[in-house]
């Protein structure tokens, strides 16, 4: 099926990568992408993705143009519905919204509900044109905020957030029913993640503070204390990799360097991982150089955080 994905707008280029875990990615615009998807149930894990619509037409950003689409499609709603209209900037389509809304709600037969609409239009306006769909989901992007660390039974400054916790994991292509290990699974938030999803996950962290207060996070997952540069799993066992690398002081991670840690970290990654299988891995620095010979790098993206701290997400495979 033809997809529209409504994005969130927080990071465009994780936003589009994210969704090929679940299609093909066909076209883009600002806040927007166009997308093959043989399930379209499997969208809802996105968490770079606001709305979810099935494509039913397109035309040039102007209202006229929009007036024009919707009488050559003739829409008959089954049941109650309501149309909502986004400007993306640089929009420049030339009514307000509110104008637009109503314009749709006379154009589609059928019963106007605004209260409570079994049915949703959206005219998505950006780059000059205008994207109509037919809404399948909308993504509740509230239930991350629920899952802040803070709420947690144990809670470590500086933990990623479940948001970019669950971008990591879709990142891997990982499937419900699928094998994921977190070498460096702290507090246990990307593992949190692969539970909500189906994923059958492995942690380990060679910290035994962190260790414990992961249990304490997720009391049924499945954990054991290691050392990421000597892991004790069988060669190629994983289907995929997610893991948020150290930042701190080679001695918390008992590394002579960090350096040294990353690069015998990611020999293991490599040694554990299934032939086709994806690895993503987050730190403080670029650190593609630390890769040759070991991974093909598919995917490099930076996430700010604050000030002091941007995220470097390296998707290896």
């Amino acid at each position: 099926m033809n997809l529209l994905f409504e994005l969130s707008g927080e990071n465009t280029s994780l936003a589009i990568a994210e969704i090929a875990c679940v299609g093909t990615v066909t076209r883009t615009a600002t806040g927007a992408a166009i997308a093959e998807v043989e399930y379209p149930e499997t969208t809802t894990r996105l968490a770079q993705t606001h709305v979810v619509m099935e494509l039913i037409g397109e035309c040039d950003g102007t209202s006229s143009a929009l007036q024009e689409l919707l009488t050559q499609l003739n829409i008959i709603a089954d049941r109650p519905f309501a149309c909502r209209v986004r400007k993306v900037h640089p929009s420049t389509v030339d009514a307000p919204q509110l104008e637009l809304e109503r314009m749709m709600g006379k154009s589609i037969r059928g019963t106007v509900c605004l209260s409570n609409p079994e049915v949703e239009y959206r005219a998505l306006f950006t780059d000059n044109r205008c994207f109509l769909g037919k809404v399948l989901y909308t993504i509740d992007r509230g239930s991350y905020a629920y899952r802040n660390p803070q709420r947690r039974a144990f809670f470590h400054p500086g933990v990623m957030m479940p948001l970019m916790a669950r971008t990591m994991v879709n990142l891997t292509h990982v499937m419900p029913g699928e094998l994921l290990c977190d070498p460096f699974c702290g507090t246990g938030g990307m593992l949190l993640e692969t539970e909500l999803m189906g994923v059958v996950s492995i942690g380990s962290d060679y910290d035994p503070e962190m260790l414990e207060g992961c249990r304490s996070n997720l009391p049924d997952g499945a954990y054991v204390r290691a050392d990421a540069t000597r892991m004790p799993y069988p060669d190629g066992c994983f289907d995929a990799v997610a893991t948020d690398l150290p930042y701190g002081q080679s001695t918390t991670v008992g590394a002579d360097s960090l350096d040294t840690l990353y690069v015998d970290s990611l020999r293991e990654i490599r040694r554990i991982l299934k032939k086709g299988g994806r690895a993503v891995v987050v730190t403080h620095r670029d650190i593609r150089g630390l890769t040759d010979g070991l991974f093909e790098i598919s995917g490099y993206y930076e996430q700010r955080v604050h000030k002091s701290l941007t995220r470097r997400i390296l998707v290896l495979c």
